[in-house]
C-alpha cells in the first residue's frame, strides 16, 4: 500500500499562523531523491535574475561582501551572484539538487540550515551581508530554530530576504492547491512580524510579488536605533487585517470556496469524457498532487502528465498514479484537453505548447476557478 496522510490545516486564533500538522519529517522529504530543480522554468529565473541587480544595487554588494541562500536548489539564484564575483554558499539539504549546484561550481554545503550549523559558520568567523531564502520558511517545521539561526549568522548590519507564497493572495485567490505537507507554514506579516521581533529582528520593507499566485519578499535586518519602517509594512498589516485574517469566519467561507472548485473542475472533466475526449496533465507539480487527489480525478480523467524534469519522468504522481511522461508524449496523442496543474506559470506554459492549436487542443486551468483558453 503507497502510504497516505491526512492534509488538515490549522490556524491559530493568537499569533494568527497558518499551519499544517507534521506528518513526514522536513529530513525524509528533502533528501537524495527530491526531485524538485528550481532551473526548470525560465520565468522564474528571470524572476531570480531581476533580484540579484536589485539588490546588489541597493545593498552596494561587491568582491568583498558574502551573500548567502537557504535553499539553494540547484544553484538557480545564486549563479547571478557568482556572475558578478561576490561571494556566495549555499545551504542544500536535498543532495541531488546540491550536487548540480557544485557542479556550476557554486559553493553548497549538504545539509539543513538550523541554529547548530549557524554556529559553526560563525565560529569559522563567518556572516552574511545578505541572507536570501525563496520559498523556504513555509518549508521548515521549526520557524522559531529558524529565524533564531538567521539571527545568528547575519552580519551586525546585515539584511536578510525572504520570499514566500503571501497568505492573503493565497485565499483571495483560492489557491488550495498550495497546501500540501511539504508546506508546513501559510504566512502573512501578522504572525511574522512579532515572531521576528521576538528575536531582535525587525521587518523594515515588503515588496509584494506576482510569483507563485501572489508572494511576499519581506526585507529584515537586527533590531537597532537607526532603521527605518517604511510604510509597504504598515500597507500589508492593514490589507490583511482589512481581509480578516486575523477572524476566524473568513477561514470557514475559504473552505466553502474550496467545494465549489472540486464540483466545478469534476462537472467539467466528466463533460469532456462523456464527449469522447482525451484529457492530459500539464505539470507534475506538488499543487497538482493536492488538487487531484482532493478532487478524486486519477486515470479514468487523466491519460497521462507531462513534465519538462527529467528526473520526474517515467515516475507517477503519488495517490492517483499517473504517469509522467516527457512533453513530447502530447505530440504524439494529440489530445483534446490539456489540464494545467502550476496554473501560476499558465502564460509559460500556453506559451511553450502553442503548437497544440494546430490539432484543437484546448487548455484548462482550474485556479482560482475553472476557466477554458
Amino acid at each position: 500500500m503507497e502510504p497516505t496522510y491526512p492534509l488538515d490545516v490549522y490556524h491559530c486564533p493568537q499569533c494568527h499562523l497558518v499551519q499544517v500538522t507534521e506528518f513526514e519529517k522536513a529530513s525524509d522529504i528533502f533528501n537524495e531523491e527530491y526531485a524538485y530543480f528550481s532551473s526548470f522554468s525560465t520565468s522564474w529565473l528571470k524572476h531570480c535574475s531581476n533580484y540579484a541587480d536589485m539588490i546588489v544595487n541597493r545593498l552596494n554588494l561587491n568582491n568583498k561582501s558574502f551573500v548567502m541562500e537557504i535553499a539553494s536548489n540547484d544553484g538557480y539564484l545564486l549563479q547571478y551572484f557568482k556572475v558578478k564575483n561576490i561571494p556566495v554558499l549555499g545551504v542544500e539539504p536535498a543532495a541531488g539538487t546540491a550536487k548540480v549546484a557544485q557542479e556550476k561550481g557554486i559553493p553548497t554545503d549538504i545539509c539543513f540550515f538550523d541554529i547548530p550549523y549557524a554556529k559553526k559558520l560563525v565560529a569559522t568567523g563567518k556572516q552574511a551581508d545578505l541572507i536570501a531564502g525563496n520559498n523556504v520558511l513555509a518549508h521548515n517545521p521549526n520557524l522559531r530554530e529558524f529565524v533564531q539561526a538567521l539571527k545568528i549568522t547575519l552580519k551586525p548590519e546585515g539584511v536578510i530576504t525572504l520570499e514566500f507564497p503571501h497568505l492573503l493572495r493565497m485565499m483571495q485567490g483560492n489557491q488550495f492547491d498550495t497546501i500540501y505537507h511539504e508546506h508546513y507554514s501559510y504566512l502573512g506579516l501578522l504572525s511574522l512580524v512579532p515572531l521576528f521581533k521576538e528575536f531582535g529582528l525587525v521587518i523594515f520593507d515588503v515588496d509584494e510579488l506576482p510569483t507563485h499566485g501572489g508572494s511576499l519578499r519581506i526585507f529584515a535586518t537586527h533590531l537597532r536605533d537607526g532603521v527605518t519602517i517604511r510604510k509597504s509594512v504598515s500597507t500589508v498589516l492593514e490589507a490583511e487585517r482589512a481581509y480578516g485574517l486575523d477572524r476566524e469566519e473568513i477561514y470557514n467561507s475559504f473552505r466553502m470556496l474550496v467545494e465549489k472548485v472540486k464540483r466545478d473542475l469534476l462537472s467539467k472533466l466528466i463533460e469532456y469524457k462523456e464527449q469522447g475526449k482525451q484529457i492530459v496533465a500539464y505539470g507534475a507539480a506538488a499543487k497538482g498532487n493536492t488538487l487531484l487527489n482532493y478532487c478524486g480525478i486519477r486515470t479514468d480523467f487523466i491519460e497521462f502528465v507531462v513534465d519538462k524534469n527529467t528526473h520526474k519522468q517515467g515516475k507517477f504522481l503519488p495517490g492517483t498514479l499517473i504517469e509522467i511522461k516527457a512533453p513530447s508524449a502530447i505530440e504524439e496523442l494529440k489530445p483534446d484537453v490539456i489540464l494545467i496543474l502550476p496554473w501560476n506559470i499558465k502564460d509559460e506554459v500556453m506559451e511553450q505548447m502553442a503548437n497544440v492549436k494546430k490539432f484543437g487542443a484546448r487548455f484548462i486551468v482550474p485556479i482560482p476557478s475553472v476557466k477554458e483558453y
